[in-house]
């Protein structure tokens, strides 16, 4: 049987929209070959105006790109909300 899992991790405050049972602000999710990043980013309904920097596998994901990009297997999905402060 294949694995069909992805790792997402949610950093700072968008660490409370993980599932129970998360771990170090990662957990391994379920995808198909069709869920985008933007499919993940609702299917753990994390606030449009928290998701600010989006990376898979460490590359940068520009908001354009989120509704086409596939998460794959295998691949990490990190995600930060906007960084306050200064």
């Amino acid at each position: 049987m294949a694995d069909h899992s992805a790792t997402l991790k949610l950093y700072a405050s968008l660490s409370s929209y993980l599932p129970a049972g998360a771990r170090d602000n990662k957990v391994a999710i379920e995808v198909n070959a069709t869920d985008t990043v933007a499919a993940i980013i609702a299917r753990y309904q994390l606030p449009e105006r928290l998701v600010h920097l989006v990376l898979v596998d460490g590359v940068y994901i520009d908001p354009d790109d989120r509704a086409t990009r596939i998460l794959r297997p295998g691949e990490v999905l990190a995600i930060w909300p906007p960084v306050a402060g200064g």
